[in-house]
Protein backbone atom coordinates (compact mmCIF):
# COMPACT_ATOMS: atom_id res chain seq x y z
CA UNK A 1 0.00 0.00 0.00
CA UNK A 2 1.63 3.64 -0.90
CA UNK A 3 2.07 6.53 1.65
CA UNK A 4 -0.98 8.62 -0.18
CA UNK A 5 -3.58 5.02 0.33
CA UNK A 6 -2.27 4.89 3.92
CA UNK A 7 -2.51 8.69 4.70
CA UNK A 8 -5.83 8.47 2.99
CA UNK A 9 -6.90 5.29 5.31
CA UNK A 10 -5.57 6.86 8.58
CA UNK A 11 -7.66 10.24 7.30
CA UNK A 12 -11.08 8.20 6.79
CA UNK A 13 -10.13 5.90 10.27
CA UNK A 14 -10.10 9.37 12.24
CA UNK A 15 -13.43 10.63 10.78
CA UNK A 16 -16.96 9.99 12.32
CA UNK A 17 -19.09 7.88 10.80
CA UNK A 18 -21.73 10.57 10.39
CA UNK A 19 -18.83 12.87 8.50
CA UNK A 20 -17.51 10.32 6.16
CA UNK A 21 -21.34 9.07 5.26
CA UNK A 22 -21.93 12.56 4.92
CA UNK A 23 -18.87 12.84 2.66
CA UNK A 24 -19.87 10.59 0.68
CA UNK A 25 -23.53 10.81 -0.02
CA UNK A 26 -22.36 14.39 -0.80
CA UNK A 27 -19.64 13.23 -3.19
CA UNK A 28 -22.17 11.28 -5.10
CA UNK A 29 -24.90 13.70 -5.82
CA UNK A 30 -22.28 16.42 -6.46
CA UNK A 31 -20.80 13.62 -9.29
CA UNK A 32 -24.60 13.39 -10.80
CA UNK A 33 -24.88 17.49 -10.76
CA UNK A 34 -21.65 17.58 -12.17
CA UNK A 35 -21.88 15.14 -14.78
CA UNK A 36 -25.43 16.40 -15.90
CA UNK A 37 -24.06 19.98 -16.36
CA UNK A 38 -20.88 19.00 -18.50
CA UNK A 39 -23.29 16.74 -20.56
CA UNK A 40 -25.50 19.60 -21.00
CA UNK A 41 -22.90 21.81 -22.33
CA UNK A 42 -21.62 19.58 -24.51
CA UNK A 43 -24.96 18.72 -25.68
CA UNK A 44 -25.80 22.76 -26.32
CA UNK A 45 -22.53 23.29 -27.66
CA UNK A 46 -22.97 20.53 -30.39
CA UNK A 47 -25.91 21.83 -31.38
CA UNK A 48 -25.33 25.11 -31.78
CA UNK A 49 -22.14 24.46 -33.57
CA UNK A 50 -24.04 22.12 -35.99
CA UNK A 51 -26.62 24.56 -36.46
CA UNK A 52 -24.08 26.72 -37.98
CA UNK A 53 -22.71 24.19 -39.83
CA UNK A 54 -26.16 23.46 -41.37
CA UNK A 55 -26.55 27.34 -42.46
CA UNK A 56 -22.82 26.88 -44.05
CA UNK A 57 -23.70 23.55 -45.90
CA UNK A 58 -26.86 25.67 -47.05
CA UNK A 59 -24.85 28.11 -48.12
CA UNK A 60 -22.03 26.34 -50.37
CA UNK A 61 -25.15 24.61 -52.10
CA UNK A 62 -26.46 27.68 -53.25
CA UNK A 63 -23.34 28.70 -54.31
CA UNK A 64 -23.48 25.85 -55.96
CA UNK A 65 -26.36 26.78 -57.61
CA UNK A 66 -26.12 30.21 -59.00
CA UNK A 67 -23.17 29.49 -60.70
CA UNK A 68 -23.61 26.46 -61.97
CA UNK A 69 -22.44 27.53 -65.45
CA UNK A 70 -19.53 30.45 -64.07
CA UNK A 71 -17.45 28.95 -62.14
CA UNK A 72 -14.56 31.51 -62.45
CA UNK A 73 -12.17 31.03 -59.42
CA UNK A 74 -12.02 33.75 -57.30
CA UNK A 75 -13.72 35.39 -54.08
CA UNK A 76 -17.49 35.70 -54.76
CA UNK A 77 -18.85 37.42 -51.63
CA UNK A 78 -17.20 38.89 -48.81
CA UNK A 79 -19.98 40.34 -46.61
CA UNK A 80 -19.03 38.26 -43.49
CA UNK A 81 -17.36 41.46 -41.82
CA UNK A 82 -20.28 42.28 -39.57
CA UNK A 83 -22.71 39.71 -37.43
CA UNK A 84 -26.02 38.81 -39.05
CA UNK A 85 -24.70 39.57 -42.52
CA UNK A 86 -24.46 36.85 -45.54
CA UNK A 87 -21.38 34.25 -45.81
CA UNK A 88 -18.37 35.17 -47.15
CA UNK A 89 -17.88 32.16 -50.06
CA UNK A 90 -15.09 31.69 -52.68
CA UNK A 91 -13.96 29.41 -55.18
CA UNK A 92 -10.25 27.79 -55.62
CA UNK A 93 -9.51 25.53 -58.31
CA UNK A 94 -7.44 22.21 -57.49
CA UNK A 95 -4.19 24.02 -59.66
CA UNK A 96 -2.37 26.63 -58.11
CA UNK A 97 -1.94 28.23 -61.86
CA UNK A 98 -5.43 28.82 -62.59
CA UNK A 99 -6.07 31.24 -59.47
CA UNK A 100 -7.21 34.42 -59.69
CA UNK A 101 -4.67 37.71 -59.65
CA UNK A 102 -7.04 39.08 -56.61
CA UNK A 103 -6.38 37.57 -53.48
CA UNK A 104 -8.52 35.24 -51.62
CA UNK A 105 -10.59 36.16 -48.61
CA UNK A 106 -10.30 33.09 -47.14
CA UNK A 107 -7.08 30.99 -46.06
CA UNK A 108 -6.18 28.54 -49.14
CA UNK A 109 -3.80 25.49 -48.01
CA UNK A 110 -3.25 22.09 -49.31
CA UNK A 111 -5.96 20.82 -47.94
CA UNK A 112 -8.53 22.77 -50.01
CA UNK A 113 -6.97 21.87 -53.27
CA UNK A 114 -7.18 18.14 -52.17
CA UNK A 115 -10.66 18.94 -51.73
CA UNK A 116 -10.81 20.82 -55.35
CA UNK A 117 -9.15 17.67 -57.06
CA UNK A 118 -11.56 15.12 -55.31
CA UNK A 119 -8.24 13.28 -53.35
CA UNK A 120 -10.10 14.58 -49.70
CA UNK A 121 -13.57 14.99 -48.21
CA UNK A 122 -15.16 17.99 -47.34
CA UNK A 123 -14.33 19.77 -43.96
CA UNK A 124 -15.26 22.48 -41.39
CA UNK A 125 -12.54 24.68 -39.88
CA UNK A 126 -12.96 27.41 -37.09
CA UNK A 127 -10.47 30.32 -37.74
CA UNK A 128 -10.27 33.88 -36.87
CA UNK A 129 -11.34 36.38 -39.66
CA UNK A 130 -11.36 39.75 -39.10
CA UNK A 131 -10.28 39.74 -35.90
CA UNK A 132 -13.77 37.64 -34.89
CA UNK A 133 -14.34 33.54 -34.63
CA UNK A 134 -15.14 32.49 -37.57
CA UNK A 135 -16.55 28.83 -39.40
CA UNK A 136 -15.36 27.88 -42.42
CA UNK A 137 -16.73 24.95 -44.95
CA UNK A 138 -14.95 23.68 -47.48
CA UNK A 139 -16.49 21.31 -50.00
CA UNK A 140 -16.19 20.06 -53.75
CA UNK A 141 -17.42 22.30 -56.38
CA UNK A 142 -17.87 21.17 -59.93
CA UNK A 143 -14.87 19.69 -61.19
CA UNK A 144 -11.46 20.53 -59.91
CA UNK A 145 -12.86 23.30 -57.78
CA UNK A 146 -13.32 23.78 -54.42
CA UNK A 147 -15.57 26.31 -52.51
CA UNK A 148 -15.20 27.40 -48.95
CA UNK A 149 -18.47 29.46 -47.27
CA UNK A 150 -17.60 31.39 -43.96
CA UNK A 151 -19.77 32.78 -41.26
CA UNK A 152 -19.42 34.86 -38.32
CA UNK A 153 -19.50 32.49 -35.31
CA UNK A 154 -20.15 35.12 -32.57
CA UNK A 155 -23.74 34.10 -31.47
CA UNK A 156 -22.00 30.65 -31.40
CA UNK A 157 -19.50 31.21 -29.10
CA UNK A 158 -21.38 33.44 -26.74
CA UNK A 159 -24.04 30.85 -26.71
CA UNK A 160 -21.61 28.24 -25.33
CA UNK A 161 -19.92 30.70 -23.04
CA UNK A 162 -23.65 31.27 -21.34
CA UNK A 163 -24.47 28.19 -21.49
CA UNK A 164 -20.97 27.24 -19.73
CA UNK A 165 -21.95 30.30 -17.30
CA UNK A 166 -25.20 29.20 -16.37
CA UNK A 167 -24.42 25.79 -15.99
CA UNK A 168 -21.62 26.08 -13.84
CA UNK A 169 -23.99 28.18 -11.52
CA UNK A 170 -26.46 25.33 -11.48
CA UNK A 171 -23.08 22.69 -10.80
CA UNK A 172 -22.20 24.87 -8.16
CA UNK A 173 -25.72 25.42 -6.61
CA UNK A 174 -25.79 21.38 -7.00
CA UNK A 175 -22.71 20.77 -5.36
CA UNK A 176 -23.97 23.04 -2.39
CA UNK A 177 -27.05 21.38 -2.30
CA UNK A 178 -25.20 17.94 -2.47
CA UNK A 179 -23.14 18.85 1.16
CA UNK A 180 -26.78 20.09 2.88
CA UNK A 181 -28.41 16.75 1.45
CA UNK A 182 -25.30 14.81 2.42
CA UNK A 183 -25.29 16.45 6.28
CA UNK A 184 -29.35 15.57 6.12
CA UNK A 185 -28.41 12.40 5.48
CA UNK A 186 -26.47 11.41 7.73
CA UNK A 187 -28.32 13.06 10.47
CA UNK A 188 -31.72 11.33 9.84
CA UNK A 189 -30.44 8.04 8.71
CA UNK A 190 -27.93 7.62 11.35
CA UNK A 191 -30.14 8.84 14.56
CA UNK A 192 -31.26 5.05 15.66
CA UNK A 193 -27.40 4.75 15.56
CA UNK A 194 -26.77 7.84 17.34
CA UNK A 195 -29.76 7.04 20.10
CA UNK A 196 -28.22 2.76 19.85
CA UNK A 197 -25.28 4.26 21.22
CA UNK A 198 -26.38 6.61 23.56
CA UNK A 199 -27.91 4.51 25.19
CA UNK A 200 -25.05 1.58 25.33
CA UNK A 201 -23.10 4.71 26.76
CA UNK A 202 -25.29 5.18 29.12
CA UNK A 203 -26.40 1.33 30.15
CA UNK A 204 -21.76 0.76 30.57
CA UNK A 205 -22.19 4.10 32.85
CA UNK A 206 -24.89 3.32 34.93
CA UNK A 207 -25.20 -0.74 34.67
CA UNK A 208 -28.74 -0.22 34.62
CA UNK A 209 -30.59 -2.43 31.16
CA UNK A 210 -33.44 -0.65 31.81
CA UNK A 211 -33.20 1.85 29.35
CA UNK A 212 -34.57 0.93 25.49
CA UNK A 213 -33.88 3.17 22.14
CA UNK A 214 -37.38 4.69 21.05
CA UNK A 215 -38.18 2.99 17.83
CA UNK A 216 -39.99 5.31 14.91
CA UNK A 217 -43.49 4.38 14.33
CA UNK A 218 -44.54 2.13 11.45
CA UNK A 219 -45.92 -1.39 10.26
CA UNK A 220 -44.29 -4.05 11.57
CA UNK A 221 -41.90 -5.99 8.65
CA UNK A 222 -41.81 -2.83 6.96
CA UNK A 223 -39.13 -1.56 8.99
CA UNK A 224 -35.33 -0.36 7.94
CA UNK A 225 -32.03 -1.97 8.64
CA UNK A 226 -31.49 0.32 11.56
CA UNK A 227 -34.37 -0.02 12.71
CA UNK A 228 -33.91 -3.58 12.57
CA UNK A 229 -30.59 -3.37 14.46
CA UNK A 230 -32.55 -1.14 17.04
CA UNK A 231 -35.22 -3.59 17.63
CA UNK A 232 -32.22 -5.96 17.85
CA UNK A 233 -30.37 -4.16 20.50
CA UNK A 234 -33.78 -3.58 22.35
CA UNK A 235 -34.21 -7.47 22.46
CA UNK A 236 -30.55 -7.82 23.86
CA UNK A 237 -30.93 -5.33 26.36
CA UNK A 238 -34.25 -6.96 27.88
CA UNK A 239 -32.42 -10.22 27.75
CA UNK A 240 -29.80 -8.73 29.37
CA UNK A 241 -32.06 -6.88 32.14
CA UNK A 242 -33.55 -10.75 32.69
CA UNK A 243 -30.37 -12.13 33.06
CA UNK A 244 -29.47 -9.56 36.22
CA UNK A 245 -32.17 -9.30 37.36
CA UNK A 246 -32.76 -13.58 37.54
CA UNK A 247 -28.77 -13.05 39.00
CA UNK A 248 -29.76 -10.59 42.08
CA UNK A 249 -32.60 -12.76 42.51
CA UNK A 250 -30.71 -16.00 42.63
CA UNK A 251 -28.12 -14.10 45.03
CA UNK A 252 -30.52 -12.66 47.40
CA UNK A 253 -32.40 -16.00 47.66
CA UNK A 254 -29.37 -18.27 48.10
CA UNK A 255 -28.46 -15.20 50.83
CA UNK A 256 -31.43 -15.58 52.42
CA UNK A 257 -31.21 -19.42 52.41
CA UNK A 258 -27.73 -19.87 53.37
CA UNK A 259 -28.20 -17.66 56.50
CA UNK A 260 -30.20 -20.33 58.47
CA UNK A 261 -27.66 -23.46 58.29
CA UNK A 262 -24.87 -20.93 58.46
CA UNK A 263 -26.20 -19.42 61.77
CA UNK A 264 -26.18 -23.26 62.78
CA UNK A 265 -22.81 -24.23 62.08
CA UNK A 266 -21.46 -20.88 63.80
CA UNK A 267 -23.60 -21.97 67.14
CA UNK A 268 -22.96 -26.10 66.84
CA UNK A 269 -18.98 -25.13 65.93
CA UNK A 270 -18.85 -22.67 69.08
CA UNK A 271 -20.47 -25.09 71.12
CA UNK A 272 -17.89 -28.02 70.30
CA UNK A 273 -15.39 -25.19 70.55
CA UNK A 274 -16.39 -25.44 74.76
CA UNK A 275 -16.34 -29.31 74.49
CA UNK A 276 -14.63 -29.42 78.08
CA UNK A 277 -18.01 -28.27 79.26
CA UNK A 278 -20.15 -31.02 77.51
CA UNK A 279 -21.07 -34.19 78.55
CA UNK A 280 -20.47 -37.06 76.17
CA UNK A 281 -24.27 -36.80 74.48
CA UNK A 282 -24.11 -33.17 74.17
CA UNK A 283 -20.98 -33.59 72.13
CA UNK A 284 -22.23 -35.97 70.17
CA UNK A 285 -25.64 -34.32 69.25
CA UNK A 286 -23.67 -31.17 68.58
CA UNK A 287 -21.25 -33.18 66.17
CA UNK A 288 -23.83 -35.41 64.03
CA UNK A 289 -26.07 -31.56 63.96
CA UNK A 290 -22.55 -29.69 62.80
CA UNK A 291 -22.18 -32.77 60.36
CA UNK A 292 -26.13 -32.66 58.73
CA UNK A 293 -25.68 -28.48 58.65
CA UNK A 294 -22.17 -29.23 56.43
CA UNK A 295 -23.68 -31.75 53.66
CA UNK A 296 -26.82 -29.46 53.93
CA UNK A 297 -25.20 -26.06 53.07
CA UNK A 298 -22.70 -28.57 50.58
CA UNK A 299 -25.60 -29.88 48.86
CA UNK A 300 -26.85 -26.21 48.83
CA UNK A 301 -23.38 -25.16 47.14
CA UNK A 302 -23.41 -27.47 44.75
CA UNK A 303 -27.14 -26.81 43.95
CA UNK A 304 -26.18 -23.36 43.07
CA UNK A 305 -23.04 -23.96 41.04
CA UNK A 306 -25.20 -26.38 38.84
CA UNK A 307 -27.47 -23.78 38.17
CA UNK A 308 -25.36 -20.76 37.59
CA UNK A 309 -23.55 -23.29 34.83
CA UNK A 310 -24.93 -22.88 31.24
CA UNK A 311 -25.55 -25.46 28.96
CA UNK A 312 -22.60 -27.74 27.86
CA UNK A 313 -20.55 -26.96 25.14
CA UNK A 314 -21.56 -29.93 21.64
CA UNK A 315 -17.91 -31.48 21.86
CA UNK A 316 -19.23 -32.72 25.79
CA UNK A 317 -22.69 -34.59 24.42
CA UNK A 318 -22.50 -38.13 23.30
CA UNK A 319 -25.68 -40.22 22.47
CA UNK A 320 -26.98 -41.39 25.86
CA UNK A 321 -29.89 -44.60 26.30
CA UNK A 322 -31.83 -43.50 28.39
CA UNK A 323 -33.17 -47.33 30.14
CA UNK A 324 -29.52 -48.34 31.23
CA UNK A 325 -29.12 -45.29 32.68
CA UNK A 326 -32.25 -45.33 34.41
CA UNK A 327 -32.13 -48.88 36.05
CA UNK A 328 -28.69 -47.33 37.27
CA UNK A 329 -30.64 -44.01 38.81
CA UNK A 330 -33.64 -46.34 40.50
CA UNK A 331 -31.24 -48.73 41.76
CA UNK A 332 -29.28 -46.17 43.96
CA UNK A 333 -32.42 -44.32 44.68
CA UNK A 334 -33.61 -47.44 46.47
CA UNK A 335 -30.58 -47.95 48.24
CA UNK A 336 -30.87 -44.02 49.63
CA UNK A 337 -35.19 -44.27 50.20
CA UNK A 338 -35.16 -47.99 51.37
CA UNK A 339 -38.55 -47.28 52.52
CA UNK A 340 -39.78 -46.26 49.66
CA UNK A 341 -40.39 -49.19 46.74
CA UNK A 342 -39.57 -47.67 43.07
CA UNK A 343 -41.22 -49.06 40.59
CA UNK A 344 -39.82 -49.31 36.37
CA UNK A 345 -41.72 -49.59 33.48
CA UNK A 346 -39.98 -48.95 30.37
CA UNK A 347 -42.14 -49.83 27.03
CA UNK A 348 -40.80 -52.06 24.33
CA UNK A 349 -40.26 -49.33 21.79
CA UNK A 350 -38.57 -47.62 24.15
CA UNK A 351 -35.82 -49.82 24.99
CA UNK A 352 -33.05 -48.62 22.32
CA UNK A 353 -34.28 -45.02 23.16
CA UNK A 354 -31.28 -42.68 23.40
CA UNK A 355 -31.05 -38.32 23.24
CA UNK A 356 -27.73 -36.53 22.72
CA UNK A 357 -26.42 -35.37 26.05
CA UNK A 358 -24.21 -35.52 28.99
CA UNK A 359 -24.79 -38.59 30.96
CA UNK A 360 -23.81 -37.06 34.05
CA UNK A 361 -26.31 -34.12 33.74
CA UNK A 362 -28.91 -36.58 32.59
CA UNK A 363 -28.87 -38.76 35.78
CA UNK A 364 -28.78 -35.78 38.34
CA UNK A 365 -32.38 -34.54 36.43
CA UNK A 366 -33.48 -37.85 36.86
CA UNK A 367 -32.15 -38.55 40.73
CA UNK A 368 -33.83 -34.80 41.63
CA UNK A 369 -37.09 -35.74 40.47
CA UNK A 370 -36.76 -39.03 42.42
CA UNK A 371 -35.53 -37.79 45.49
CA UNK A 372 -38.50 -35.40 44.98
CA UNK A 373 -41.22 -37.83 44.76
CA UNK A 374 -40.04 -39.94 48.02
CA UNK A 375 -39.56 -37.03 49.90
CA UNK A 376 -43.53 -36.62 49.79
CA UNK A 377 -43.99 -40.93 49.58
CA UNK A 378 -45.28 -42.12 52.59
CA UNK A 379 -43.42 -45.19 53.81
CA UNK A 380 -44.22 -47.92 51.52
CA UNK A 381 -46.36 -45.91 48.42
CA UNK A 382 -44.29 -46.82 45.59
CA UNK A 383 -42.32 -44.22 43.43
CA UNK A 384 -43.50 -45.14 39.56
CA UNK A 385 -41.08 -44.47 37.19
CA UNK A 386 -42.66 -44.86 33.30
CA UNK A 387 -40.19 -44.85 30.38
CA UNK A 388 -41.78 -44.58 26.39
CA UNK A 389 -40.46 -43.09 23.25
CA UNK A 390 -41.92 -39.81 23.56
CA UNK A 391 -41.29 -39.00 27.65
CA UNK A 392 -39.97 -40.33 30.89
CA UNK A 393 -42.92 -39.69 34.13
CA UNK A 394 -42.43 -39.63 37.29
CA UNK A 395 -45.40 -40.44 39.99
CA UNK A 396 -45.62 -40.80 43.71
CA UNK A 397 -48.39 -41.33 45.89
CA UNK A 398 -48.09 -38.39 47.85
CA UNK A 399 -50.09 -35.91 48.98
CA UNK A 400 -49.84 -33.79 45.61
CA UNK A 401 -48.83 -30.50 44.86
CA UNK A 402 -52.10 -27.64 45.62
CA UNK A 403 -53.34 -25.91 42.58
CA UNK A 404 -51.72 -22.35 43.41
CA UNK A 405 -48.24 -24.19 44.19
CA UNK A 406 -48.16 -25.38 40.76
CA UNK A 407 -46.97 -22.76 38.65
CA UNK A 408 -44.40 -21.87 41.15
CA UNK A 409 -42.81 -25.71 41.43
CA UNK A 410 -39.65 -25.40 39.41
CA UNK A 411 -38.70 -21.97 41.08
CA UNK A 412 -35.68 -21.45 42.62
CA UNK A 413 -35.99 -21.95 46.26
CA UNK A 414 -39.43 -21.98 46.26
CA UNK A 415 -40.91 -24.67 48.59
CA UNK A 416 -44.68 -25.31 49.13
CA UNK A 417 -45.91 -24.96 52.74
CA UNK A 418 -46.39 -28.36 53.28
CA UNK A 419 -42.77 -29.00 52.35
CA UNK A 420 -41.58 -26.33 54.15
CA UNK A 421 -40.60 -28.56 57.32
CA UNK A 422 -38.84 -31.37 55.17
CA UNK A 423 -35.40 -31.37 54.02
CA UNK A 424 -34.18 -29.62 51.07
CA UNK A 425 -33.01 -26.38 49.43
CA UNK A 426 -35.85 -25.80 47.24
CA UNK A 427 -33.04 -26.00 44.22
CA UNK A 428 -33.43 -29.52 43.16
CA UNK A 429 -37.25 -28.77 40.44
CA UNK A 430 -35.13 -25.59 39.51
CA UNK A 431 -32.36 -27.85 38.86
CA UNK A 432 -34.11 -30.87 36.83
CA UNK A 433 -35.85 -28.00 34.49
CA UNK A 434 -32.57 -26.39 33.43
CA UNK A 435 -30.99 -29.43 32.55
CA UNK A 436 -34.06 -30.70 30.97
CA UNK A 437 -33.85 -27.24 28.71
CA UNK A 438 -30.37 -27.85 28.20
CA UNK A 439 -31.19 -31.05 26.68
CA UNK A 440 -33.82 -29.81 24.32
CA UNK A 441 -36.29 -31.70 26.71
CA UNK A 442 -39.53 -30.18 28.07
CA UNK A 443 -40.40 -30.77 32.22
CA UNK A 444 -44.05 -29.88 33.67
CA UNK A 445 -45.60 -30.96 36.75
CA UNK A 446 -49.03 -31.84 37.30
CA UNK A 447 -51.52 -33.66 39.63
CA UNK A 448 -52.18 -36.68 39.33
CA UNK A 449 -55.23 -38.81 39.57
CA UNK A 450 -56.27 -40.51 41.94
CA UNK A 451 -53.53 -38.56 44.13
CA UNK A 452 -49.99 -37.53 44.37
CA UNK A 453 -47.45 -35.85 41.99
CA UNK A 454 -46.45 -36.62 38.33
CA UNK A 455 -43.72 -34.87 36.50
CA UNK A 456 -43.60 -35.25 32.68
CA UNK A 457 -40.12 -35.07 30.64
CA UNK A 458 -41.24 -34.66 27.27
CA UNK A 459 -37.80 -36.17 25.52
CA UNK A 460 -36.82 -34.18 21.99
CA UNK A 461 -37.89 -35.36 18.62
Amino acid sequence: MSARHRLGARWRRRRPLRTRLALAAAAAVALVAVGVCVAAFLVIRYKLYQQLDQNLAQSATLIAQQREYDAEPGVVTDECRYPGTPACSQIVPADAADDPSKPYLLPVTESTRKVASGRAAPYYTSLTLYGKPTRMYTTNYGTGNAVQVALRADIAERGVRQAAGLLSAVGGAGVLLSGLGGYWVSRTGLAPVARLTATAERIAATRDARHRIELPPGPPGREDEVTRLAAAFNAMLAELEESVTARRRLVADASHELRTPLTALRTNAELLARGDRLTEAQRDRASGALGRQLREVTGMVNDLIELARDEEPQPLLEEVRLAPLLTHVVDAARGHWPQVPFTLRVAPDAVGASIPGVPARLSRLVTNLLDNAAKFSPPGTPVEVSLTPAALTVRDHGPGIAQEDLPYVFDRFYRAEKARALPGSGLGLAMARQIAHAHGAELAAERAPGGGALFRLTLPG
